[in-house]
């Protein structure tokens, strides 16, 4: 007999609530999100022996054979023995710790780690935690926004499911699995044998990890999507609004829903309402909304605005889930003749291209670290950032909304199979709540594909999948030079004037959209000026230009070329900071790329004042080389300016060698014989004298200068400051050769979390493994280095003390509150 569908889900319902009469049939709570980063074990296992790897797989009935074996001995047991296991808090890479071998992969920056080295690819985990009783009948959900790589997750012994990518955010549904009123088990093992990418990726769990608590029936995962549309004048716009409402419960329920927004200072502006149809056991249901706003405040980069949309769910009239998601209201548009506009204005993209790596802590980089990296970049004019080439960590994407830069999130891996599909779909689903997110990437110099047939019609479908998840954003793939991926693509991406016929291709498809996705830096080693292979050490390519039109390596090549050609939207160069891997071209033994514009601890290469020149209007005037060139005397050596003035009078030794025009985009040379002593350079704007800067000849490093990005931190052990070390002479002078080793020692409620000196090269440890160290060391290199502090969860004074051989040492009072 064929009962009515409708009937026979009620009777289905029905029958579990009388098999499972101690299971409440609903709950009324709000949502928690708890932040699990702290208290977990970590140990290496084995990625050439199940024996090796602590018997994983090899019990009688293993975890792929029963839910929760009672055979089950190794570290996801809850009998198994860890009190040999290292203390460690997340974000973790263990990457960082392992030794150097020229024998390694070197686009992984010759680490000991993959293949060929089993014994330290294989990372385990564990946590205990306590859940309440009184969450039974809560829906409970783990959320881990990155471990690279090849992830598997138990709780309590029950095999959840596993991720092969490293870069994809991960839910498990835990509800039923857990002992409440009691310990839970939480174990994760972590295979990084094999690389994503052709970079340094770390190891581990190098992002948060959440443990999300609600109501039976809530908004989904990533369940809002909120879109605006702009009316032509920009006083008014439309909030088009998405929630995915979910029941994991077992009764079919119907809701209402409520949408308030707020703006920045966290007054109501504005409010809609949503009903829903009954939602059955296990589904999900979508309901849609709108909500104008008269005279919103718009995003924009040099305003970016957010607003509030708090979403609450109402059963019986009874408030049952909160959802809080931040917008930002904003028009983006791509234009075949105007490149890039944001809300109805032409902005020039002023970009870079960034990996997750930095001096001390590798992958792992705590949020506030993220928002020193950002705050360096825009400080030198960067508008925009590609992520090279991965999905972001959230909280990075947070931070661009809330400092105003645009954003193109790249997917890992270009097809249009389950395993690219499922991908590129929760990177969507994720992030397209985000403003400051201009273009969805789907793909890097797929060499394979560029000239073909199969490319086109790839990227046209991995195009319609991203229009189908995110119908408010383009698509761009970035292309080493082949036509066919670049034709199908909303926005044509272009690697590389030099690759690109970018002004043939304009000829040949004028109704395609174009941004440059990178382009040559030409930077070096910072502070070297001739090249030093043997210690893995180079002289920026800007100082050296090759090719037929002399400037085939230089900064200024790509953006002039962008700046001149008003349909192209703007540019992304090749690579905002130094990262470990990609150690071309010299290798061996330099092992990290000095391609970035800043160096692996955010210090300024000459290259940077470039962009400060011309992608700011705050009035700029760089000198270079230093004036410490011993071994030089009496060669002749081109001194180079970047500054934004009109005019530049150079002085060397009290010698003048004349006042020079500069021209727009570019930089001022003069021809100067080197001998100890004194450069200076003055720049004058409408004929008058703006800026006057000086280089001098110093001594020997005397003394030791630390700045740092903020002398408060908050004493919730996640905070961070960054102190940057330089080193001067007895009269003040910065030492530009200076390579002294520094040791520093810290006191108080504050930790040592990395150090680095922005040395390609460096292969010392640069992260204590223990947290509890309060000593420890870096050599620095041409007069800098750098130390991350991390604040403990007691409030008090912390103090940290440098020193060095011949060095003052001195101090710095950081307040812990």
């Amino acid at each position: 007999m064929n009962r009515p569908l409708n009937m026979r889900r009620n009777i289905f319902t029905l029958l579990l609530a009388m098999m499972m009469p101690w299971y409440p049939l609903y709950v009324y709570s709000q949502r928690e999100r708890i932040l699990m980063d702290e208290g977990w074990l970590f140990a290496l296992g084995s990625a050439s022996s199940p024996e090796k790897d602590f018997g994983c797989g090899t019990e009688d009935f293993n975890y792929l054979t029963k839910a929760n074996s009672v055979h089950n001995k190794g570290p996801y047991s809850k009998d198994f023995d860890d009190s040999e296991w290292e203390k460690v808090d997340l974000p973790h890479d263990w990457a960082v710790y392992l030794p150097y071998d020229r024998n390694a992969i070197h686009s992984h920056g010759y680490k000991m780690l993959g293949y060929k080295y089993p014994e330290n690819s294989v990372g385990w985990y564990r946590k205990i935690i306590n859940i309440p009783e009184t969450d039974l009948g809560r829906h409970l959900y783990l959320q881990f926004d990155g471990i690279f790589r090849d992830s598997k997750i138990w709780v309590n012994g029950f095999y959840l499911g596993g991720e092969p990518s490293g870069y994809a955010t991960q839910t498990y549904d835990i509800s039923e699995y857990l002992n409440y009123g009691g310990e839970n088990l939480i174990t994760v093992r972590v295979d990084a044998s094999m690389a994503e990418g052709w970079f340094y990726e770390g190891a581990g769990i190098y992002r948060h990890v959440w443990l999300h608590k609600m109501s039976d029936l809530h908004v989904a995962p990533f369940g809002t999507f909120i879109s605006s549309r702009l009316n032509s004048t920009y006083d008014s716009a439309v909030l088009n609004i998405e929630t995915n409402i979910e029941n994991s419960g077992i009764k079919a329920t119907s809701f209402k829903l409520r949408h308030i927004l707020f703006d920045r200072e966290g007054k109501e502006v504005g409010s809609c309402d949503g009903n829903g149809e009954n939602v059955y056991p296990k589904t999900s249901q979508t309901v849609c909304s709108q909500l104008t706003v008269d005279n919103p405040e718009l995003w924009s980069t040099d305003n970016p605005y957010l607003y509030n949309v708090m979403t609450e769910v109402f059963v019986d009239d009874k408030k049952v889930d909160t959802y809080n998601t931040t917008i930002g209201i904003r028009e983006v548009k791509f234009d075949v003749n105007k490149g890039f506009l944001l809300n109805g204005k032409v902005v020039k993209l002023k970009g870079v291209n960034m990996h997750q790596d930095h001096a001390g802590v590798g992958a792992a980089i705590p949020d506030a670290l993220q928002i020193f990296r950002l705050k360096r970049l825009k400080e030198f004019g960067c508008n925009a950032y590609r992520s090279s080439h991965n999905p972001m960590t959230p909280e990075l994407l947070d931070a661009c909304d809330s400092l105003g830069i645009l954003v193109i999130e790249e997917n890992r891996l270009t097809g249009i199979n389950n395993e690219h599909v499922r991908l590129l779909k929760r990177m969507i689903e994720r992030d397209r709540n985000h403003p400051s997110i201009i273009l969805w990437s789907v793909g890097n110099e797929e060499w394979g594909m560029e000239w073909s047939e199969q490319g086109t019609r790839v990227i046209a479908s991995m195009r319609e999948y991203c229009h189908r998840f995110d119908p408010s954003r383009m698509m761009t793939v970035a292309s080493s030079g082949g036509p066919s991926v670049l034709v199908p693509a909303d926005v044509a991406g272009y690697n590389y004037i030099l690759q690109n016929p970018i002004d043939k291709y304009r000829g040949q498809y004028p109704l395609r959209c174009g941004i440059g996705t990178e382009e040559i830096s030409g930077c070096g080693t910072r502070g070297v000026y001739f090249d030093d292979f043997k210690n893995g050490h180079m002289a920026s390519l800007n100082l050296k230009p090759n090719g037929k039109d002399s400037v085939l390596n230089c900064i200024e090549r790509g953006w002039k070329f962008y700046c001149e050609r008003p349909w192209l939207g703007g540019m992304f160069y090749w690579v905002g900071f130094d990262f470990r891997g990609e150690p071309d071209p010299i290798g061996y033994p330099q092992t990290g790329t000095h391609k970035g514009i800043f160096d692996y601890c955010g210090f300024p290469k000459d290259e940077a004042w470039y962009l400060k020149s011309w992608w700011t209007d705050e009035p700029t005037l760089h000198i270079f080389p230093h004036w410490n060139l011993g071994g030089h005397e009496g060669d002749s050596i081109k001194v180079w300016v970047y500054s934004n003035c009109d005019e530049v009078e150079l002085t060397v030794n009290n010698k003048k060698l004349g006042r020079k025009k500069m021209p727009e985009n570019g930089h001022l040379s003069w021809d100067a014989v080197y001998y100890p002593g004194t450069v200076k350079a003055i720049g004058f704007k409408n004929g008058k004298r703006q800026l006057t800067r000086m280089i001098r000849t110093s001594g020997k490093p005397e003394r030791i200068v630390l700045t740092a990005n903020k002398d408060t931190l908050f004493a919730n052990g996640q905070d961070v400051a960054v102190i940057d070390v330089e080193l001067k002479d007895k009269k003040n002078n910065f030492v530009p050769t200076a390579c002294p080793l520094l040791k520093f020692t810290v006191e108080g409620p504050i930790r040592i979390l990395g150090v680095g000196n922005g040395d390609p090269a460096y292969k010392d440890g640069d992260s204590p493994k223990d947290r509890g160290t309060r000593h420890y060391q870096v050599k620095s290199f041409n007069g800098l280095a750098q130390i991350l502090l991390q604040s403990d969860t007691q409030k008090g004074t912390a103090t940290l003390t440098v020193e060095g051989e011949g060095l003052a040492g001195t101090s710095y009072t950081i307040e812990c509150k």
